[in-house]
């Protein structure tokens, strides 16, 4: 079993590059949207959606952790200087490698201006509901930045299946090779 962790920024382009690596690979896509946007309507941004998607998540990783699938790859805004989000990585790459699991760390980075375009791309849109108001995404990615650490410094991570991708300037079909290349992903 792998699971791909792809973190980084709001609009970095976490999904649409796990969409282009599960094209090329036999890994599937569970990106963070998926559940958010499955909850928003009933409970909004509130405290709610944030436990339920937090344990739907666990419960299906647990769930994949156990299948004979080839792997996963999920999407996630981190937080680093927070520490709910330390303890939730932890966690989620527990279930992963208590089972003889391997599990990869991609950070994406770009810089602002990319990805204020990135926000508003048809293919973020259609997929994640809750960003369709680009004024209130826009002022989100931007206060989420000066409030939050959404990036590693340099030695922070020291996993062996580590690689940080500065992708302003690449296209997602490029980043999804890299990783591929990188982890040597059928």
């Amino acid at each position: 079993m792998n699971f791909i962790l792809i973190f980084g920024p709001q609009a970095v382009g976490k999904m649409t590059v796990g969409h282009e690596l599960e094209k090329i690979t036999e890994l599937k896509l569970f990106h963070n949207h998926m559940t958010i946007e499955m909850l928003y309507p009933i409970f909004g941004f509130g405290s709610e959606l944030w436990r339920l998607t937090d344990q739907f998540r666990v419960d299906i990783f647990e769930a994949v952790s156990k299948s004979n699938l080839y792997g996963l790859i999920f999407t996630y805004v981190w937080a680093f200087d927070q520490q709910a989000d330390c303890d939730f990585i932890e966690k989620i790459c527990n279930i992963f490698e208590s089972k003889g699991g391997q599990v990869y760390f991609v950070e994406l980075e770009a810089d602002l201006e990319e990805r204020l375009k990135r926000n508003k791309t048809p293919h973020r849109l259609e997929h994640k509901p809750t960003k369709r108001d680009i004024e209130r995404s826009e002022s989100d990615l931007k206060r989420t930045m000066e409030t939050y650490r959404l990036n590693s410094i340099e030695g922070e991570i020291t996993r062996k299946n580590y690689i940080k991708i500065t992708n302003t300037n690449l296209r997602s079909e490029e980043v999804a090779a890299i990783i591929k290349e990188k982890f040597d992903l059928k």
